[in-house]
């Protein structure tokens, strides 16, 4: 089963939201309708940018380094 790690952009807010799924598409929806998290107050979030994994400890690893110092400058670097 692949895994998902992703990148979310909030344009409303100009925010970043990492995570990782191996259901991208429900995920997003979950995170626009259904979520009632931290995510819920920052919609609508758009898909900025999404990597496949096959094994899960990978994807987990990949959204950590997107957590660090040099992984939030990656994705300030996306464009939006």
């Amino acid at each position: 089963m692949p895994y998902t790690v992703y990148i979310l952009f909030s344009d409303k807010h100009q925010l970043h939201y990492a995570g990782f799924t191996n259901n991208l598409e429900m995920r997003l929806l979950s995170h626009n309708e259904f979520g009632k998290g931290w995510t819920a107050k920052y919609r609508p979030w758009r898909i900025l940018f999404s990597k496949d994994f096959e094994i899960k400890k990978d994807a987990m690893e990949y959204e950590k380094w997107l957590k660090t110092g040099i992984g939030r400058e990656f994705i300030e670097d996306l464009p939006h």
